[in-house]
């Protein structure tokens, strides 16, 4: 195939040889599972967010949110209110530990969720705010934090799209919540194949998440397993999990991590191409942050507009034609059968999220993606929308 026609697919991962490089010297180092990759990823990603944060890896961020809502409390019987637009790990992770989720809908202009929804929704069962920062921008923290203040709410940020993005000036990560959790899934930002770290300021949390991590024990295997010294023994203190990261996947996370301002530079230099070069289509293009602010730009979601001629579904056909992928972010948890007859929730309770369902479709943005993709991209929306 010619430059022209190659299939310019959704995401596309951004691996070289540095990448390659290090995770062949885990891979000869006799360390494969959580070791000195895993601690050394995470003492860096914590001094790149700075504030004197600790960061867990995980091996995915749903993980990440489960270990965060168990050491926050969260059990049978509570609530945790989160947006209806999200992928169903957001909210799955409740149900784990046997409480319910109380879906509301989102605003408008940024598609986050909407912090008077989320004040209607409050009971007395109501444990904890998941906000969801979609897309890479970061929602009304402010607004969330005032309402956890009021009625004694903790929160934890589904950060699994916001690396880097700021709010009021501070990075998604040092913020005063609970936990942050942030994705390193194929398609975010910057990746480990499969993984995740979840970000605390509180020790006790930390800690925590630590022994939950690997099964509830309370020494750490790499300590075990490296001491020079007999020390076999250990204890366990709790019911965990099994969510630890590789080393494998640790250190390509390292090299992506000391790649993350290029990757995060590029990005934004996608998301202006398309801002500016998308203007005058029946397109509704999506928010941007705030003076003063920073969006990560994980994703590019334009609505359409009411002048448009075709649907959502005719406009990914038509890009499908041209070669190029794209995806839909999210069909909303209300819709799917899961949630939906759990809590017998009615697509009208939900006008915002279903209206940008109906006529949202998610463009490919990729760090790798070169200038003449996107200006394919751009063609193949004008050829369809005009």
């Amino acid at each position: 195939m010619s430059d022209s026609t190659a299939f310019i697919p959704f995401a596309r991962p951004d691996i070289g040889q540095a990448e390659i490089d290090a995770v062949a010297r885990a891979l000869r180092s006799g360390w494969v599972t959580t070791g000195p990759e895993t601690h050394a990823f995470e003492q860096e990603f914590a001094a790149y967010l700075g504030g004197g944060v600790q960061a867990i890896a995980v091996n995915s961020a749903t993980a990440g949110l489960h270990l965060a809502l168990e050491a926050i409390g969260v059990g049978p019987g509570d609530e945790v209110i989160a947006p209806t637009l999200t992928f169903t790990a957001t909210v799955e992770v409740a149900r784990y530990l046997g409480a319910d989720a109380r879906l509301v809908d989102v605003h408008p202009v940024t598609l986050n969720i909407d912090p008077a929804a989320v004040e209607a929704a409050i009971t007395p069962r109501t444990k904890a705010i998941l906000p969801v920062h979609y897309g890479g921008l970061a929602c009304d923290m402010a607004a969330l934090f005032d309402i956890a203040r009021r009625h004694g709410l903790q929160v934890v940020e589904d950060a699994a799209h916001a690396l880097p993005t700021t709010s009021g000036g501070t990075l998604v990560g040092r913020l005063p919540s609970a936990a942050a959790v942030f994705s390193f899934y194929a398609n975010k930002t910057m990746t480990t194949g499969e993984g995740g770290m979840v970000v605390t300021h509180d020790d006790a949390l930390a800690a925590r998440m630590k022994v939950m991590r690997l099964h509830g024990i309370s020494r750490d295997a790499f300590d075990r397993f490296t001491s020079r010294t007999p020390a076999w023994y250990y204890e366990v203190v709790a019911p965990g999990f099994k969510y630890n990261l590789t080393d494998i996947a640790a250190a390509l996370g390292r090299v992506q991590l000391a790649r993350l301002p290029a990757f995060v530079q590029r990005r934004h230099q996608l998301a202006a191409r398309y801002l500016e070069q998308l203007q005058g289509l029946p397109l509704a293009l999506p928010a941007q942050a705030p003076a003063g602010d920073a969006h990560a730009w994980h994703l590019f979601v334009p609505r359409l507009s009411d002048a448009a001629r075709v649907t959502r579904d005719e406009v990914v056909q038509a890009l499908s034609e041209a070669g190029i992928g794209t995806s839909v972010h999210f069909v909303p948890l209300h819709r799917q059968p899961y949630w939906r007859d759990r809590y017998g929730l009615r697509a009208e309770d939900y006008p915002v999220a279903e209206a940008a369902y109906q006529r949202m479709f998610s463009i490919p943005l990729f760090t790798a993606m070169s200038d003449e993709e996107q200006a394919r991209v751009i063609a193949a929306l004008r050829a369809c929308l005009r």
